[in-house]
């Protein structure tokens, strides 16, 4: 069944498809690597802390802090290393009180966002059972994991779909930011519909129901689009009028594992870089000399398939994006650090301009 998928979407007006959909909708993307002044006592090591330091998960959480706040939902808090008491401390320093982290691991980004930022409360949202290892100077540390309600019963999904902010009193009435570092698969649509719509709206799946209020801000580093479903994707409508359908969204989520499979060591190509060789590939397809999606996958350089693989990866997470608008959103899809990091390297960034 894959295989015929994937010879469907091979195919040279299908592959064509992706090409024009990904023209039509992913022309806005651009470079956004933030290396801002609040994460330098990161950046150099300046923490005295036995936490585990590689650079390049530094970079990737200073990035996506930084991107908060070029988009002001998050404020450089200068003095903050003079304070020594909650009292001394006000949260209008920093813009926002509250910070949910999901699928926060050991809690590593929200480590540096406290350290850096000065957020006094946190929530974190992890479904497996890590040892903590983030400690604060001051504040308040929340670890929603018995709010997954359905816990082991999730049969291999997020148990994000079943948590109710709402319904959680410590961040009840509060203004928050949403993040989360490379959210696998389908927990970045179910993470988007958590904090956007109405829990309790049978439509949720598809509509935006005004959604939480106090919600000030997101940032979400999707990854994994491989495993992305139909079921749980937040705008199916949106692929639909695009022409894509439930199996070529399969195969479309399928190709996306190309993106990370190449050598990231230098920067990939542009896409319109390699159309004359897809464009070759095309005319013997059609002149019949393709035998299979073995050949056709075989006369592709691994360079060029990473960059079809991007393309499939942008176009899902351009849907997203287009969700997150409707919700009243400003938005944007910026890849937040370079290939050569990272190839999961799209961050989804949005706030509430109504609150600015």
């Amino acid at each position: 069944m894959l295989a015929e998928m994937m010879m469907l979407m091979m195919k040279s007006k299908n592959k064509k498809k992706i090409e024009d959909v990904h023209g039509l909708i992913c022309k806005d993307i651009r470079d956004s690597y933030k290396m801002l002044e609040a994460c330098n006592i990161w950046i150099n090591r300046e923490i005295d802390r036995k936490l585990p330091f590689q650079e390049k998960h530094v970079m990737q959480q200073a990035s996506i802090l930084g991107n908060l706040e070029e988009i002001e939902v998050l404020k450089n808090a200068i003095g903050r290393e003079q304070c020594d008491s909650e009292e001394a401390y006000e949260d209008e320093k920093n813009g926002v009180p509250a910070v949910v982290e999901f699928g926060a691991g050991r809690g590593y980004l929200t480590q540096m966002l406290a350290d850096c930022y000065g957020i006094k409360r946190v929530f974190l949202v992890e479904r497996k059972s890590y040892k903590l290892k983030i400690v604060f100077r001051f504040g308040q540390l929340h670890y929603l994991r018995e709010e997954l309600s359905i816990g082991d019963n999730a049969g291999g999904e997020s148990s994000v779909e079943d948590l109710n902010l709402n319904a959680v009193e410590s961040l009840r009435g509060a203004p928050y930011l949403a993040i989360g570092k490379h959210l696998c698969g389908p927990a970045t649509d179910l993470t988007l519909r958590c904090c956007l719509t109405e829990h309790s709206s049978p439509d949720s799946v598809e509509h935006c129901g005004g959604g939480n209020q106090n919600l000030r801000g997101l940032a979400i580093a999707t990854c994994c689009h491989h495993l992305c479903q139909w079921k749980h994707y937040i705008n199916k409508n949106y692929l639909s009028h695009l022409g894509i359908t439930k199996e070529e969204f399969h195969a479309i989520t399928w190709f996306t594992s190309w993106a990370v499979d190449a050598d990231h060591s230098s920067d990939l190509p542009e896409v319109t870089d390699v159309k004359l060789h897809l464009e070759s590939i095309e005319n013997k397809e059609c002149g019949g000399d393709a035998g299979g999606v073995e050949d056709i996958v075989r006369n592709m350089k691994a360079v060029e398939r990473a960059v079809l693989g991007f393309m499939c990866k942008q176009i899902i997470d351009m849907g997203r994006l287009m969700w997150v608008k409707e919700c009243g959103l400003e938005t944007q899809l910026v890849k937040y650090v370079p290939s050569s990091i990272s190839p999961e390297n799209h961050l989804l960034i949005a706030r509430h301009t109504n609150h600015y």
